[in-house]
């Protein structure tokens, strides 16, 4: 396992990683010890690191917090909207989504227990995260408010970030509540 495994890790996450990416790339406990006393590499809390030479990353909290809480879990709900750019709130927790939460806590984060299916996931700005369709079924299920859903379905209809399609489908994958609005929120964008 050489350097370069890491740095290869580490580029694809904007300069962040873990312990345990770390360890799978040949680096002890003392080594990657070392390169943080040298200078190489952050320690930025209990098990996540970013490479020295990397800017932090205007979404640091969130690389953050999804390698804390380990790579299957992904960036969902209110964090996954700001991620995408559908909304000017900035969330008060971050939310990631888990197979399931046991010993799961981390200061500052909630986590979601679902499964996600893998079309229902992709990746932005390296991070692992919900799909739009699915963010949005699942920031009107949380309780957001619906003015707020209302102008993130119209902002990612217009970008070019989602299909009235998939919306209608994923809402109608959830039933009464969600397709009613999901539906208004469609008419009112002429997208129907």
């Amino acid at each position: 396992m050489t350097d370069t495994q890491l740095y290869a890790i580490a580029e694809r996450q904007a300069g962040y990683f873990s312990a345990p990416q770390a360890r799978q790339a040949g680096f002890s406990k003392a080594l990657l010890s070392h390169h943080v006393k040298s200078g190489r590499f952050l320690r930025l809390r209990r098990g996540v690191y970013r490479l020295a030479h990397f800017p932090e990353m205007p979404h640091a909290d969130l690389f953050i917090a999804w390698l804390a809480a380990g790579e299957k879990a992904v960036v969902s709900h209110e964090s996954a909207l700001l991620l995408y750019g559908l909304t000017d709130l900035l969330p008060t927790e971050i939310h990631l989504t888990v197979l399931r939460t046991a010993s799961r806590r981390l200061p500052g984060v909630r986590f979601h227990t679902a499964y996600l299916s893998p079309e229902e996931v992709t990746t932005r700005q390296g991070l692992p995260v919900t799909t739009v369709p699915r963010t949005l079924v699942d920031v009107l299920r949380s309780g957001v408010a619906e003015e707020w859903v209302r102008q993130a379905v119209q902002q990612a209809l217009a970008r070019g970030l989602v299909s009235a399609a998939a919306l209608h489908t994923a809402a109608q994958q959830r039933g009464g509540y969600i397709v009613a609005v999901i539906q208004s929120a469609l008419e009112e964008s002429n997208a129907l």
